[in-house]
């Protein structure tokens, strides 16, 4: 089981481009982030579609560009990723993510076959965003004040509740007093009341364990019934049984006894030839997997997009 990050919990900003080196444009297995882009005016257009909380974290993100700039600071807004994107290939859309699988499995040994494939590689997310790019430009004096200016989340150590900085002035111009720590709570608090309703609700433990059925007829083990766990349960013992560090869609070492495989080889070292036996029996089950899930998904995933930061099935 695994929990979708918490929305909105930290205003929307991103991470110092000092700090790291994940690319504007990456994507993942599951789905990718969004391209960064903006217009004109160095601010991003919000989409016409977006919710109110999407909304927000575009407004964030377009607040900390104009604070730095009156800085004296460039920097480029980075467009939030809508959480239904990430899951479009990961058992929302089913077509797709038929799709997907029939080609890449659940997406981890299938970064041995196809190293360059930007559907499951991480090589996009290891390119320089454009503001880690920027601060490569300034000297180390200005690198200190770019970094001042900016801001960081809020350290609890010495007290702090909210963002500082740019980050900070952002994040109180679009979500007024409250603080992040509030926020977070509230968001955590959300989260589990929505897993709670989606485990209790009728509709899905009916799906859920007709799902189950058809897994253990397939002779595939079932660790859970429960509706927000099912759906990801036979992608994570996958995860688990994958070469080492291969994959992207979820990050997992164990599996569900909590114990590691004695020995998984890395796909860097893997032969495109040794991994395509791997590949053909991870598509196999996760084929498997789709087919048994599909009724269950089809109702899931509709409830689960109305209750956002409860966990997920994939």
């Amino acid at each position: 089981m695994s929990l979708l990050p918490l929305l909105a919990a930290c205003g929307g900003g991103g991470e110092s481009p000092s700090s790291s080196s994940a690319g504007d444009g990456s994507t993942s297995a599951s789905g990718g982030k969004a391209s960064a882009g903006s217009g004109s005016s160095g601010q991003l257009d919000i989409p016409a579609d977006a919710g109110a909380e999407l909304k927000k974290q575009y407004l964030v993100e377009n607040a900390i560009a104009t604070c730095m700039r009156k800085q004296g600071f460039t920097y480029t807004p980075d467009p939030p990723e809508d959480f239904r994107t990430g899951w479009a290939t990961d058992g929302a859309d089913y077509g797709l993510t038929k799709k997907f699988r029939q080609k890449y499995g659940f997406g981890y040994t299938a970064v041995a076959v196809y190293p360059d494939d930007p559907q499951v590689s991480r090589k996009a997310a290891n390119e320089p965003s454009a503001n880690a790019k920027y601060l490569d430009t300034l000297t180390p004096a200005q690198k200190t004040a770019y970094e001042k200016a900016l801001g960081g989340p809020p350290d609890p150590k010495v007290g702090q509740k909210d963002w500082t900085g740019c980050m900070g002035t952002a994040d109180k111009e679009v979500y007024g007093g409250e603080s992040v720590e509030d926020r977070s709570a509230a968001s955590s608090s959300q989260n589990q009341a929505n897993a709670q309703a989606l485990n209790g609700d009728r509709e899905l433990v009916g799906l859920a364990q007709s799902y189950a059925s058809c897994l253990r007829k397939d002779g595939i083990p079932v660790t859970t019934t429960q509706p927000t766990g099912i759906g990801e349960m036979v992608k994570l013992q996958a995860a688990a049984a994958a070469p080492a560090g291969a994959g992207g869609a979820v990050s997992v070492e164990a599996g569900a006894d909590g114990k590691l495989p004695e020995s998984r080889p890395s796909p860097q070292t893997m032969s495109k030839a040794e991994a395509l036996p791997l590949l053909t029996k991870e598509i196999e089950l996760a084929m498997k997997d789709l087919a048994c899930g599909k009724d269950f998904r089809a109702a899931y995933f509709p409830k689960f997009f109305k209750a956002p930061g409860s966990t997920g099935a994939g």
